[in-house]
């Protein structure tokens, strides 16, 4: 029988072991408080011969020293995990990019190449992963045990989490938020495959167009084209290279172009206006579903490729 949790990716070790470290210090600090109580039980006991009626001198020196010893160990333990924290929200560059879309009750799981899953993602071993995540009606919670990973997935925003899997396998995924009457019904498999494997899943799933490629239809069908990509009577900001790329707004702040800031801009455009530009972009919220916005937002991604190719 097995009783330890599987360790299945490299971004989860730190995680481990800052867990320990945890464990470690707060067993130390329950040893040495029971280790006082029964010091003091049995020395200040019935009929011991201890003088109870002096007073002891107060020493600053030792309540200062395991204060500031304190202090500093539970300050570490709070920079050591703030690090692993902020570095689950830094995927790197080569990240794999896969979408999710949380819904009442299943997982819909949307692949660069055009493929689909429900309650199931197919991933290669070895290999960045960063899921971008939204909900289509109530808080969701991501949650892959063997992954060391958990993150709220919301609605009306983009959630974004990364890890890198280093165990070929299948490993349980779940919603550790509770998220109605069939909350435990919503439940999944990740599934992690050689890159061979995974390659020859891409071509057998049949993908059919790639996301950016049906998102580039759904930019014409909602008239996107006619503004943002120049020869309109419109004047609003080109599209084209603006992934990734800091964008001036006119409130003086500036804000990087990536996922989030796309969906944002198409549901809320008057929420973050770009410098020069007057608010008239309509918003589209209620009317382009959380399938759509992931499709448009990859095809912006894309348009990144032709400034720089």
């Amino acid at each position: 029988m097995r009783l330890t949790l599987p360790l299945a990716a490299s971004t989860g070790a730190q995680t481990d072991l800052l867990l320990l470290g945890l464990l470690a210090v707060s067993l130390a600090v329950l040893g040495l408080v029971f280790w006082l109580m029964l010091v003091y039980a049995i020395r200040y006991r019935h009929n011991s011969p201890v003088d109870r009626g002096a007073l002891a001198e107060k020493s600053f020196r030792f309540e200062i020293s395991w204060t500031v010893a304190t202090l500093v160990i539970f300050f570490g333990l709070f920079i050591w995990g703030s690090t692993i924290y902020v570095r689950l929200y830094q995927p790197p560059a080569n990240a794999l990019k896969v979408y999710v879309v949380a819904k009442q009750w299943m997982w819909k799981i949307e692949h660069a190449g055009g493929q689909r899953e429900i309650n199931a993602l197919h991933i290669p071993v070895d290999t960045p992963i960063e899921l971008i995540m939204t909900s289509e009606d109530v808080i969701h919670d991501f949650f892959v045990p063997a992954f060391r990973v958990k993150r709220d997935v919301l609605p009306g925003q983009y959630e974004t989490m990364w890890f890198r899997p280093d165990r070929i396998g299948t490993y349980h995924l779940f919603c550790s938020q509770f998220c109605g009457t069939a909350h435990s019904n919503m439940i999944g498999d990740v599934v992690v495959m050689s890159a061979q494997d995974y390659a020859g899943w891409l071509t057998t799933s049949g993908g059919g167009k790639t996301l950016a490629a049906q998102g580039k239809g759904l930019f014409i069908r909602y008239g996107c084209a006619g503004c943002h990509l120049g020869g309109g009577t419109v004047r609003a900001p080109s599209l084209v290279g603006l992934y990734g790329s800091p964008v001036p707004l006119s409130d003086g702040s500036t804000a990087i172009a990536d996922d989030r800031y796309i969906r944002d801009s198409i549901m809320q455009p008057k929420s973050q206006v770009v410098a020069s530009y007057e608010p008239i972009m309509p918003s589209f919220a209620n009317v382009i579903g959380e399938d759509d916005l992931v499709r448009l937002v990859a095809y912006i991604h894309s348009l990144a490729a032709e400034k720089h190719g």
